[in-house]
């Protein structure tokens, strides 16, 4: 799933490419990717898009006012076409689920791979009618996101902090694979408690949770998009990398799997050299 990170590039990667076009077409490769009836695609047509901008994990295309909201996913993509093709999109025949037309004669789909289908896109007035997006907590790199700020909410939820971390409505924008980073720069386990966690633990946390996104930000930026998938995993120090040596300590990097996805972690450098019980609970393997 494309993260604060990824969808910040395909953000920037847009907005090169589509502000100040028109809109000639949407159209529906999936009816029920679609999460709002009113305004029809239609709507878009001959449209000047003013600008894009990311909120959470969600991507906004601002067309004069009406907006085209989509959140990627597990298994969404964006594919870029300089040359659109010329086909008519049968509904659900391919993996396209959305393809958008522009005057210049390019535009992107919209993809899903598999056969889970959350990809969501949304056409609303105000992206706060979008239900994800108001529920977001604050972005992590914006100005006002201190680290007092940070600590408030932190000691607000007695849950693991993995959880906690990934939770859009306390934090925008940090999923699985960025939450597994930043535990390790932090050197904490993905079990802690947030609310148990010291104040020097808050602090190292913080900067951890800042300069792992920002890099990774910096990273990806300028990339196109259909290489940003494969920077996204080559820039990972523990993420996916299961019986890898850690690039801090060189111990074995450990993983824990639940039913419909895993987290990866280094023991020495998180969790006092004890693997975690790979099962889903907080406690220690004996």
């Amino acid at each position: 799933m494309p993260e604060l990170p990824e969808v910040q590039a395909l953000v920037d990667f847009l907005a090169e490419r589509v502000v100040d076009d028109a809109i000639t077409a949407v159209e529906l490769g999936s009816f029920s990717v679609l999460k709002t009836y009113a305004p029809a695609p239609q709507a878009f047509d001959g449209l000047l898009v003013s600008g894009v901008a990311r909120r959470g994990k969600f991507v906004d295309i601002d067309c004069d006012g009406l907006h085209l909201v989509f959140h990627l996913a597990k298994a969404g993509w964006l594919r870029w076409y300089d040359e659109m093709p010329r086909t008519v999109l049968r509904p659900n025949k391919s993996p396209v689920a959305v393809r958008v037309r522009l005057a210049s004669g390019g535009g992107f789909d919209l993809t899903e791979a598999g056969t889970r289908k959350s990809l969501a896109a949304y056409i609303v007035a105000d992206p706060a009618e979008v239900p994800g997006i108001a529920r977001l907590g604050p972005d992590p790199l914006a100005e006002a996101f201190t680290l007092e700020a940070f600590a408030a909410l932190l000691g607000a939820r007695n849950a693991q902090i993995k959880g906690v971390l990934r939770d859009q409505s306390v934090i925008a924008g940090i999923g699985n694979a960025y939450s597994d980073e930043i535990l390790h720069v932090a050197r904490l386990s993905p079990f802690a408690k947030a609310a148990a966690l010291g104040e020097g633990q808050v602090a190292t946390l913080y900067e951890a949770l800042r300069e792992t996104l920002a890099s990774a930000v910096i990273a990806a930026s300028g990339k196109p998009a259909a290489e940003l998938k494969d920077a996204k995993r080559a820039g990972m120090r523990v993420h996916g990398r299961t019986g890898e040596p850690c690039p801090e300590c060189g111990d074995t990097v450990r993983e824990v799997s639940f039913a419909d996805s895993s987290l990866q972690y280094c023991a020495t450098c998180q969790t006092g050299g004890k693997p975690l019980a790979d099962r889903r609970t907080s406690k220690f393997l004996k």
